[in-house]
């Protein structure tokens, strides 16, 4: 009984300290708090740090694919007609990418590097061998030497007769191969005989393949977890030149290879992109998960690419007051050598109605056009994430070249790209591993709750089963019957048996 009694006394005991344990370190949230500055002390860019390899050279396999529209009627087109075009795709590339000539800089608090490409043709992806199939579409080089002479009638006059000597037309029909990594185009060599700094060859990713976009430095993360690869300079800029107002030429955010952890669905996303030569933002669309892996879903919103009517913050890229174009365009002629390009969604997605109609051949949907980024809210890692630009080349009407005469002012599309990666199986493990690690970490105090429930339970039954076994002690002198007969006496065997008195005058 004693030690029954002290095996109870234990076990309330423990219950007792487990459940105020529990409850203290559940309402205090220090595990929660010791595991999250743990994460943010592990992802950062230094040296030995859990993700600076792979922040190097990322393991996922990215893919490229470029989608062509063929123009089908080019003649009705010059003589005043609407475009017609038809998509031509996917050309997909294995795109590898890697940091080349890391170096911590400002005693390790940032870090440089070079973001190298290079492409490699999957032709199991494809739906053609981009060095034989065909494309007819405008001719960006024809397009870009009438825009530099427009507003000048001379000027175009001569442009004019060279065009002609060299059988230079509005539109070309090249291979895929050509129109993506270059072929010399007869005008710009005409033009490069006299001018040593127009390049004679032409090509949409001329000079991509295998090369980089500039020296990037990099904030580390190790001061404030927030600032994880965030960009601070861009060939040694922290302000870019191409636009007109200082919000406008902000660097802001990461280059989109690398994202702060303990994300929330109320921030903004900022990435710079170098390709746009500007920073955009994304927005929280909705939760999703991939290969089992809990993602936020952020894209850009509409207002990105919003007119300045819409959007007066975008006012600062229009390149002069009549060049602003309409909601869903970006005229990135300041960062290409002034040739008249525009950048939007594939298809016009969320651009404005007219820009869609002006073109037979345009269906924007969201599954197929749209921009997003999967990221883990913990980590900040990349799930899986599709980026999607269109390539575009205003046309309109120029006076002293004939053969614009007629052509309708258009924002005609050449191509577009989606370059996507998902995150692949070895490296969704680590991250679920890690996962696991922060849950059980952030939860163990309701573990330790958990387990002084479990003791409670057991504290109770054992106090039932000890009130159920105890029972009072009996009395050492009460009456006990030693036999049946004495049972059976109705007089409690106090009878006396007696014989018959014998009558002595009998």
């Amino acid at each position: 009984m004693a030690r029954r009694s002290c095996a109870v006394y234990v076990v309330g005991i423990i219950c007792a300290s487990l459940l105020i344990t529990g409850i203290g370190l559940t309402v205090s949230r220090i595990f929660g708090g010791i595991m999250y500055n743990r994460l943010t002390k592990e992802i950062v860019l230094v040296e030995g740090s859990r993700v600076f390899e792979s922040w190097k050279k990322p393991p996922p396999p990215v893919y490229m694919e470029f989608f062509f529209f063929n123009v089908t009627n080019v003649k009705e087109i010059i003589g005043g007609a609407k475009a017609v075009v038809k998509q031509v795709g996917p050309y997909t590339y294995r795109e590898y990418r890697y940091k080349d000539n890391v170096s911590m800089v400002e005693n390790g608090t940032l870090v440089s590097a070079y973001n190298v490409k290079s492409f490699v043709f999957l032709r199991e992806k494809s739906v053609g061998d981009p060095t034989v199939d065909n494309i007819t579409t405008v001719d960006i080089p024809a397009w870009a030497a009438m825009n530099k002479v427009n507003g000048s009638f001379w000027k175009a006059s001569g442009l004019s007769i060279i065009m002609r000597a060299v059988g230079s037309e509005p539109f070309t029909t090249r291979t895929v191969h050509e129109l993506l990594w270059g072929y010399k185009d007869p005008l710009l060599a005409r033009l490069a005989s006299t001018n040593p700094d127009v390049e004679p060859v032409f090509g949409l990713m001329y000079k991509k393949n295998g090369s980089n976009d500039g020296e990037f430095i990099y904030h580390t993360g190790e001061h404030n977890y927030m600032d994880y690869g965030r960009v601070k300079t861009w060939k040694g800029q922290s302000q870019l030149t191409f636009w007109t107002s200082n919000q406008s030429n902000s660097i802001n955010g990461t280059d989109g290879s690398a994202f702060h952890p303990l994300l929330n669905k109320n921030e903004h996303i900022y990435v710079f992109t170098s390709d746009l030569c500007r920073s955009i933002h994304m927005e929280f669309e909705k939760e999703v998960y991939v290969k089992g892996i809990p993602a936020y879903r952020f894209t850009p919103p509409r207002s990105v690419f919003a007119s300045k009517e819409e959007n007066p913050a975008n006012e600062g890229f229009c390149i002069t007051p009549k060049e602003c174009l309409g909601t869903g365009l970006l005229k990135v002629s300041p960062c290409r050598k002034g040739a008249p390009v525009v950048a939007s969604f594939p298809h016009f997605y969320l651009a404005e109605s007219k820009y869609v109609n002006a073109i037979g051949g345009m269906s924007p949907e969201r599954t197929h056009h749209q921009t997003f980024l999967d990221l883990n809210p913990t980590t900040g890692v990349i799930v899986r994430a599709n980026k999607r630009a269109q390539i575009n080349i205003l046309m309109s009407r120029i006076t002293g070249l004939p053969k614009t005469r007629q052509l309708n002012e258009t924002v005609f599309p050449v191509m577009f790209l989606n370059e996507s990666v998902e995150i692949d199986d070895a490296s969704a493990a680590r991250v679920q591993k890690l996962l696991l690690i922060v849950k059980l970490g952030s939860n163990f105090p309701l573990i330790i709750v958990g387990l002084g429930v479990i003791m409670l339970i057991v504290f109770i039954i054992l106090l039932v089963r000890a009130r159920k076994q105890k029972t009072p002690a009996e009395d050492d002198t009460s009456y006990s019957p030693v036999s049946d007969k004495e049972k059976d006496d109705p007089q409690n065997g106090t009878f006396i048996g007696l014989t018959p008195k014998s009558d002595p005058q009998a």
